[in-house]
């Protein structure tokens, strides 16, 4: 018996982006001591207020089922934090909670894309993109964005890719503060982005998990912009902003009607999101945007602590870091790869980064740093970065 064609080519026949991941892993169940910068995992984890409000739940009794679509006050909270940060009118009828944001993506490309429609995506990207758009059915396509211009997408490349898909392009995918590169993308950025999606009829599937993490300039969600309210789904978690990675909860905000039929997939897939899970996202949520900031500040340290070293050298080039929990490093000058870089770092120093072909084409020659490690290690291990590329460039 073979399993279905949809299942088998989820990794599209290549790699999934992991392998070095792997190999540090299995370098640490060997005993050896690895500076892991690689994965977007807290290193501080939930806060103990949070996993109080989590246990009195549970033991409240509320571990039962639960509506399909989210409880009523949490929908609400979160519609309010939305309307708040946008200035667009949000309710909870525009709110599906969902068990992360991987869910999220998931259930916005099934409900965007028939099978044989085209996904278009932004290269670099999060390693399960492809995949996400391939296990609904659909054909991904990336569309590169370039180093030299910080990695902000170019609207009429998008609308090249839209044009020359024959009308199977149904959505397009973005991810504003973006992993892996750490750019925001600008006012105008965006406004180009909206103009293609309303002259090519494409939904705009827009990640926001990193909304809290703004180091520099602002976040804008393309939803708030004419127009787009009602052809965007955007994606939201409390993995990022409140350190609940493995509590698996996230939503989706989209068109009332919209997010009503979505509702159909979760009733079918997910059954609904763990009640006491939700009570904590409801408490964690109400402890406002003070308590995001100090979930976020050690990144913007850490941010602002490997910005520093590279000022001090000619040879890597740091893209504009100005959200999220990674620096994208260019290390070209040293005439390798991003993947050779990458695994001669772990084998030299033992230190851990994503190679940027791991998310892309686009990013071939770079490496993507995780500020996942407290600060002296991390002013460590870039140092080692730094003193491994000067001697690769010579």
């Amino acid at each position: 018996m073979q399993l279905s064609n949809r299942l088998s080519n989820i990794k599209g026949g290549g790699s999934d982006g992991w392998d070095l991941f792997v190999r540090a892993r299995g370098m640490i169940a060997q005993g050896i001591e690895v500076t892991e910068l690689t994965i977007g995992e807290h290193d501080i984890r939930t806060d103990p207020i949070i996993l109080d409000a989590l246990h009195r739940a549970a033991l409240a009794g509320n571990t039962g089922y639960t509506e399909f679509s989210g409880m009523s006050a949490l929908r609400e909270q979160v519609a309010g934090r939305v309307r708040e940060r946008t200035g667009t009118k949000t309710t909870p009828e525009n709110v599906l909670i969902v068990p992360g944001g991987q869910s999220a993506l998931f259930a916005s490309h099934y409900a965007a894309l028939d099978e044989g429609d085209t996904g278009l995506f932004i290269d670099p990207y999060y390693a399960t993109y492809p995949g996400t758009i391939r296990s609904v059915g659909a054909v991904p396509r990336a569309i590169k964005a370039r180093s030299v211009n910080q990695f902000q997408p170019e609207a009429d490349l998008i609308a090249q890719a839209a044009s020359e898909s024959g009308g199977r392009a149904k959505s397009l995918l973005i991810n504003s503060p973006n992993n892996p590169t750490g750019v925001i993308y600008t006012r105008e950025t965006l406004e180009n982005i909206a103009g293609v999606c309303q002259d090519h009829d494409l939904w705009l599937i827009s990640d926001e998990v990193y909304d809290t993490q703004i180091w520099q300039g602002a976040h804008l969600s393309p939803r708030s912009l004419t127009g787009m309210a009602d052809r965007t789904m955007v994606v939201g978690s409390m993995s990022k902003s409140h350190a609940m990675t493995g509590s698996r909860i996230g939503w989706i905000i989209g068109p009332e009607d919209k997010i009503d039929q979505i509702g159909d997939l979760t009733m079918n897939t997910t059954y609904g999101v763990c009640g006491y899970i939700q009570e904590a996202a409801l408490f964690a949520l109400q402890q406002g945007p003070a308590f995001e900031a100090k979930i976020a500040e050690p990144f913007r340290r850490r941010r602002d602590l490997v910005m520093r070293q590279i000022e001090g050298q000619s040879v890597v080039r740091a893209i504009p870091a100005d959200g999220a929990m990674y620096v994208m490093l260019d290390i070209r000058a040293t005439g390798l790869s991003g993947d050779a870089f990458a695994d001669l770092l772990l084998d030299t120093h033992h230190v851990a980064v994503m190679p940027g072909e791991s998310f892309g084409a686009a990013a071939a020659g770079h490496v993507r740093v995780a500020l996942t490690v407290d600060d002296a290690r991390l002013d460590v291990a870039i140092g080692q970065l730094l003193t491994l590329a000067a001697q690769q460039a010579k």
